[in-house]
């Protein structure tokens, strides 16, 4: 029958029933849904009157159209706030704000809401560490959890924790990076190489996370020391805070199509992690 309007049908003339009118009301009446991600810090860092302190858990609802439009915001991805922007509108509890989340919370937090907004299969570009091919995997977001912290830490009433050098015996506490720290130390990258000056993104880092030197908290101190610190005691500071850190393990395995060896990576993240084909 030719597609003309005078022609049709109607499910009446055609002696079926008229579906009744759909209830506009009820195309909206529906709750987007929400989980509870697991911190890896537990809550523990925070002081006492944020609103995740000794909060183990945080709410978060799915992803909307609406939210997906932040991302592709070319005004805020310019600027490099849109994921941090999408993220404080899914946390259901207003008064957390990303820039004062420790970077392992808010990593959680990523990987959530990435799952339940496009799903767990995540396709990124890998090179195999024994033959150096690199070929796309498939990896499954849901395999990333808190990773277990592999030392006791001790932590005081201020969320800070103790690191003894191995070599000038000093005993350093440091305290967890926020995502406003890790902003100001890219920043403070990017304005150094604009101005052509040399690179100190690690001693700039250590600066950062130092709180006292033996009970000496003068930055001026701290900043010294870091300058002139022994390689040894460097090193062993890196490798403790990266371990006392909480935060989640991107390592996953996988099997090289070409050569066939099995192999722990970290899972790469390039701009299809909120993006995807």
């Amino acid at each position: 029958m030719p597609r003309n309007s005078g022609q049709r049908l109607s499910a009446q003339d055609a002696g079926g029933e008229t579906p009744p009118p759909q209830d506009v009301n009820s195309l909206l009446d529906f709750v987007i849904p929400t989980e509870f991600v697991e911190l890896p810090t537990k809550g523990k860092f925070y002081s006492k009157d944020h609103p995740l302190h000794n909060v183990e858990a945080v709410e978060i609802r799915y992803m909307t159209a609406k939210d997906t439009d932040i991302l592709t915001s070319k005004t805020l991805l310019k600027r490099g706030i849109a994921i941090d922007r999408m993220l404080e509108n899914v946390i259901v509890d207003k008064r957390v704000k990303i820039k004062d989340l420790f970077v392992g919370d808010k990593n959680a937090i990523v990987v959530a809401t990435r799952i339940g907004g496009f799903g767990e299969d995540y396709e990124a570009n890998i090179s195999c560490p024994s033959c150096g091919k690199s070929e796309e995997q498939v990896f499954n977001l849901s395999e990333i959890a808190p990773k277990e912290s592999e030392i006791e830490i001790e932590f005081s009433e201020d969320g800070t924790f103790f690191i003894e050098l191995p070599q000038t015996k000093i005993n350093v506490e440091c305290r967890l990076l926020t995502t406003q720290d890790e902003n100001n130390l890219t920043n403070k990258t990017e304005k150094k190489q604009k101005l052509g000056l040399p690179e100190s993104s690690l001693t700039d880092q250590y600066k950062s996370f130092i709180v006292s030197l033996n009970g000496v908290t003068e930055q001026g101190v701290v900043d010294e020391f870091v300058n002139v610190m022994p390689a040894r005691d460097a090193h062993h500071l890196k490798k403790e805070y990266e371990t006392a850190r909480p935060d989640v393990d991107f390592r996953c395995t996988y099997e090289c199509s070409n050569c066939g060896a099995i192999s722990k990576a970290d899972i790469p993240f390039t701009t299809n992690f909120f993006w995807p084909n």
